[in-house]
């Protein structure tokens, strides 16, 4: 009685690991992976940024790069507005021109 006990219960642990195994691999390349790889990507286009970029930041600022220093970047919002944002918060940069389409 104590043997066929403990034999349901090991292969009801095993179940249960079969089920959680997989649902942790489906869970790693939905939710993990896309996110790692979307940061990479992020992170390269913060160390592409070039002085006369187009960007656009997290907030919806668009602006063209007028000085850049180690962890922030100047942008030119306007003529003779500039205002100082980290690297972090630009969000992508824009195709060249993007700028004077959207001033009409």
């Amino acid at each position: 009685m104590v043997l066929a006990t403990a034999a349901s219960q090991g292969s009801s642990l095993m179940q249960f690991f079969i089920m959680f195994v997989p649902l942790l691999l489906i869970m790693y390349f939905m939710m993990i992976r896309p996110q790692q790889k979307k940061q990479k990507q992020h992170q390269a286009m913060m160390g592409a940024l070039e002085k006369g970029d187009e960007v656009m930041t997290t907030g919806g600022i668009v602006g063209r790069i007028a000085k850049i220093h180690d962890q922030f970047v100047v942008l030119n919002i306007s003529e003779g507005v500039e205002i100082k944002f980290q690297k972090a918060s630009i969000a992508q940069t824009l195709p060249k021109g993007t700028i004077k389409e959207i001033e009409g």
